[in-house]
């Protein structure tokens, strides 16, 4: 998702943590006081939660066979006795729920409903359901406000595919390589409840799956999504998904790359990613404008930099046969020039010393996402193609466009989808085949 002259997609205060790489996710509601009894410590419905009640998610929901999730995970709940059997049963769900989205949008298992498969939204919303049952919760147990915020960490995490990446180990060139892709939730849902969002729909088509590189050689893709959420990303959600992979070892990637819904009718591999949050509402109505925080504890550059750049092949890949969408080069990025002044929109990228306003992706979170993934590459000196791809907005079929009367799909809403996912699979199938260097590893 982007923001670049236009618009996107919303969250709540931030909440800093101690332990870097065991944040959990933040609540969308002022968080009681630690010592609070279970009675205290539940809370309203957050904003994301709120929109459940409308009538496009209840369709989405029934219509995928996803209707179920919220209630029977509820029924699980009432039968946990204690924090460490919550933990476990909390954690189990997500990544259940995680898998059975895949395992639909994959053709494994029942169809549930007459929605396609390819869709992406069941998935967003019956996490939604769960992690409303768990904030209203009563358990016979004393349970902290601290302690059911964790548990909404656990629920998040495995329901996304972050804590399940599961890349293949060894050395040598018969192994397969191996690749991280990361989409996002649907965002914009105050316009519209009916959206979907193509790179969560492509990283739920991509999870697990191998691709064949031009050389014959085989690629392990695992994929995660994430929140559209300012105090997510602020909290440390991308870094603690994607260190693991990052660092040196058997299992290190061998090319990720992020991705999040663009402009119309073409994809956009990012060349510059700006260290600035533009503001713009994310789906829980929070907004912020800022120099992009890094959490503490993390390994980053210092001082920080204000851009970074994406070593994603894109000279080849705007030129490679992947499918019915333009692939751009966008080299475009808005700055304060070094001395001061206005902001100023530059075609071919930074100036030097230059202060970030908007990167190629925009100054929302897919930027954001971007910027935080290229800022740990280059942290950890990780020499492998990375960077953010931009993909086609999805819009629903000329005759379906108002969202008060419209249906929930239609067919051209489910060609474009699927094109998209298979123009992904294909770009990321090319730059596996010509990124220099990685055919040696």
């Amino acid at each position: 998702m982007r923001r670049i002259r236009t618009s996107v997609g919303v969250f709540g205060a931030v909440l800093l943590t101690a332990a870097p790489l065991a944040l959990t996710t933040p609540s969308a509601t002022a968080a009681s006081p630690a010592t609070a009894t279970a009675r205290q410590a539940t809370a309203a419905p957050s904003v994301e939660e709120q929109r459940l009640s409308q009538r496009a998610p209840q369709e989405i929901l029934r219509r995928s066979g996803f209707a179920d999730v919220a209630g029977t995970f509820g029924e699980g709940l009432a039968r946990v006795h204690s924090y460490g059997a919550a933990k476990r049963y909390v954690t189990d769900a997500g990544r259940g729920l995680w898998r059975r989205a895949v395992d639909r949008v994959q053709g494994r298992g029942p169809q549930g409903g007459d929605l396609s498969r390819d869709d992406d939204r069941p998935l967003y919303w019956a996490r939604l359901g769960m992690t409303k049952a768990l904030r209203e919760w009563k358990p016979q147990f004393r349970l902290t406000a601290g302690q059911r915020e964790a548990l909404t960490g656990a629920l998040e995490r495995g329901s996304r595919g972050q804590d399940s990446i599961d890349l293949p180990g060894g050395h040598g060139g018969k192994r397969p390589l191996r690749v991280v892709v990361t989409g996002f939730d649907p965002f914009q849902l105050d316009a519209d409840a009916r959206r979907s969002n193509p790179s969560g729909a492509a990283a739920l088509a991509l999870d697990g799956t191998t691709v064949r590189t031009s050389s014959g050689r085989l690629a392990r893709i695992e994929t995660a999504v994430f929140p559209v959420r300012w105090a997510d990303f602020a909290a440390g959600t991308v870094e603690r998904t994607l260190l693991p992979h990052f660092r040196r070892g058997p299992h290190q990637v061998d090319l990720f790359t992020t991705i999040s819904q663009g402009r119309p009718g073409r994809f956009d591999l990012e060349r510059t990613n700006g260290a600035w949050r533009g503001g713009y509402p994310d789906n829980a109505r929070a907004s912020r404008t800022e120099t992009v925080p890094v959490p503490k504890g993390v390994p980053t550059v210092r001082p920080q930099p204000q851009w970074t750049t994406t070593s994603l092949p894109y000279a080849q890949l705007t030129t490679a046969p992947t499918g019915p969408f333009p692939v751009r080069d966008n080299t475009e990025v808005t700055e304060i020039p070094a001395g001061g002044g206005a902001p100023v929109e530059r075609p071919d990228g930074p100036t030097p010393g230059s202060t970030a306003r908007a990167g190629g992706g925009g100054d929302y979170l897919s930027n954001e996402i971007g910027y935080r993934a290229t800022l740990l590459r280059d942290a950890l000196k990780l020499k492998v193609p990375g960077g953010h791809l931009h993909t086609p907005v999805l819009q629903f079929g000329a005759g379906n466009t108002d969202p008060a009367t419209g249906a929930v799909t239609d067919p051209d809403f489910v060609r474009n989808r699927n094109a998209i996912t298979g123009q992904v699979r294909s770009i990321l199938t090319a730059a596996l085949s010509v990124a220099p260097g990685i055919m040696e590893k």
